[in-house]
């Protein structure tokens, strides 16, 4: 493990909420260990399946979310699987659980009990709600995530385009993205904290309070200004209605255009530049549109009929470059599965090559957020198999012959 937290031990207790901080300690090189109930976590069991075949070690979500990790099998309801955790828990830097709250502690697995082995140990719990308050025992999903910490409220159509429109949720784990790196931070600064001080500590993530720390400006606004932000298509919430910022191309495709701020003459005529080259410029070339009162009065002709008409008149493509070109703020709205020819990724190496010899392929990964120069970033092995690295751990670092761990496996401790 080369990367930046290559040395770390992190143990994972962490079902599909958690898994994301998981893997982006691994794949920084934290050695990972994700531990499973015997027959693996149920997030096994999430598609899509590669070749539509469902299986657990076949869940495209599962392979996704569980990279640079090593796998084992353990019942923490068993005496032998809890003891054998309590020996792995006293080598770990940190661990990183989502049960609901409390339950570790019952075991006799909480961070008091723990630490007394242990005293640098970070233990990290994230769950829906937090350790304590009125809702800590509330069952969630991402979906009430995004609705109950205020996305959805942010999220949907604008009156003009669909009147009386619901909110809509983003979707696709975004909730349990941000509280997943909310934890990641929460982690990476109790390190930092250790490294000063030698202790370790409990941290206590919600998933909610991550939601509700990223409603962006609907907060601020509503407590400074007593305003409730509106739900608008495709660009941002405001308290009133802003001009549009998708356009329809020739193609089929969108482009989103930000112009609404930047209407002033320099930009005028920049903006005239570009139209004139395609011979639509129409009358953006007068003298007048010097004047910023005109160009205010004038804005909704510039935007929905001459920007409007430019669009539809080209590609997405070349409007985004053509625009790009000149320094504004403008880009194509791309399918996710166009991303994969994306020349500007594929000259960074964004693209990640990740061998399953078990198959004996390799597939396309998303690669990394940032490139370290001194302690490179890299997926280091594909998501574990279900118990795959069992022997390695409960027999070469635990210590336990073959024949215990039968035993350990007809109890199903592990």
């Amino acid at each position: 493990m080369t990367g930046p937290l290559a040395g770390l031990r992190v143990l994972e207790l962490a079902n599909e909420t958690g898994q994301f901080c998981g893997k982006l300690l691994g794949d920084l090189g934290a050695d990972v260990v994700k531990i499973e109930p015997p027959g693996g976590e149920p997030c096994r069991h999430i598609g899509p399946f590669l070749d539509d075949i469902p299986h657990p070690d076949r869940s495209l979500s599962f392979w996704y979310y569980n990279t640079s990790k090593r796998g084992i099998t353990l019942s923490l309801e068993t005496a032998d699987g809890r003891e054998l955790f309590r020996r792995l828990a006293a080598d770990a830097d940190v661990i990183l659980e989502t049960f609901r709250p409390g339950h570790l502690a019952s075991l006799g697995l909480g961070y008091d009990a723990l630490k007394a082995e242990n005293p640098g140990l970070i233990l990290c719990a994230l769950t829906p709600f937090g350790q304590t308050g009125p809702w800590r025992d509330y069952l969630s999903t991402d979906l009430l995530h995004l609705a109950a910490g205020g996305e959805m409220a942010s999220s949907g159509y604008d009156e003009a385009d669909v009147p009386d429109a619901p909110p809509i949720a983003p979707g696709g784990g975004q909730a349990w993205h941000m509280g997943c790196h909310f934890a990641y931070i929460s982690i990476m600064a109790a390190l930092v904290h250790r490294s000063v001080t030698g202790l370790g500590q409990s941290i206590d993530a919600s998933i909610h309070e991550a939601c509700a720390l990223t409603t962006e400006a609907a907060i601020a606004n509503y407590v400074y200004r007593n305003e409730t932000l509106l739900r608008q298509t495709g660009r941002h919430h405001a308290a009133a209605p802003t001009p549009r910022t998708q356009f329809l191309a020739k193609d089929g495709n969108y482009v989103t255009a930000l112009v609404a701020g930047r209407l002033a003459p320099k930009y005028i005529g920049e903006l005239a530049d570009l139209l004139d080259s395609y011979g639509m410029a129409g009358d953006l070339k007068d003298p007048k549109y010097q004047d910023p009162a005109v160009i205010a009065a004038n804005a909704s002709h510039i935007i929905d009929d001459l920007i409007a008409n430019f669009i539809a008149s080209v590609p997405a493509e070349e409007a985004y470059h053509a625009a790009q070109e000149r320094g504004f703020t403008w880009g194509a709205v791309r399918p996710s599965e166009a991303l994969l020819d994306d020349p500007h990724l594929q000259d960074r190496g964004f693209w990640k090559q990740v061998e399953h010899p078990e198959l004996g392929r390799s597939f396309v990964y998303p690669g990394e957020a940032s490139i370290y120069n001194g302690s490179p970033w890299a997926i280091s092995r594909r998501a574990p198999l279900i118990g795959e690295h069992n022997v390695e751990i409960f027999c070469d670092e635990l210590g336990l012959s073959r024949g215990e761990m039968s035993i350990l496996a007809e109890s199903r401790a592990i």
